[in-house]
């Protein structure tokens, strides 16, 4: 790679690395894990950043942050657990700390979905993507996406069953 294309993928790096971060984050869950998974894409996007840059690059890395992270649950990696200090518990909310605590408890029950139920629910909520767009992201079906969104929904209302506060809120103040 020139110098001219080098400079180029570094402010493109330092510009938007932070959302890619906060995309990987949000796959993964656990911040080591988006930064492998950011190190990794950002890697194997340099030797081909001359191609990538005239289109949409954060687009096309976004993408591959997906691909990578389903490729990393599907080999030897995906047993893998991480190891705490104490177990955590869920608090029910009771004062202030209330939409802390939910916060808390929805980030723990989203890290116990399955990768592909997690990645569904990231494009849907956290990138606001149409499901065409998420089937092709994840190389899949826009009914696959919709079945695996409904599926992780279910899940995450069994995992997390303080979210039902929220429903029971969002249905009276309609």
């Amino acid at each position: 790679m020139n110098a001219d294309l080098e400079r180029e993928f570094t402010e493109f790096v330092e510009a938007r690395s932070h959302s890619l971060f906060r995309t990987a984050l949000a796959l993964t869950g656990h911040r080591q894990q988006a930064e492998d998974l950011l190190q990794t894409v950002l890697a194997k996007g340099v030797p081909h950043w001359e191609r990538i840059r005239t289109g949409n690059p954060e687009g096309y890395l976004r993408t591959a942050l997906y691909r990578q992270q389903t490729s990393w649950w599907r080999s030897v990696r995906r047993g893998r657990e991480v190891s705490a200090e104490q177990v955590p518990e869920i608090a029910e909310p009771r004062d202030d700390n209330a939409t802390v605590d939910l916060g808390l408890a929805l980030r723990q029950a989203l890290a116990r979905l399955a990768p592909k139920h997690r990645a569904v629910l990231v494009l849907r909520y956290f990138e606001d993507l149409p499901d065409s767009e998420i089937a092709q992201i994840l190389n899949c079906t826009e009914s696959t996406v919709r079945s695996q969104h409904a599926r992780a929904l279910a899940r995450l209302r069994v995992l997390c069953p303080d979210l039902a506060i929220l429903d029971t809120k969002e249905k009276t103040s309609r």
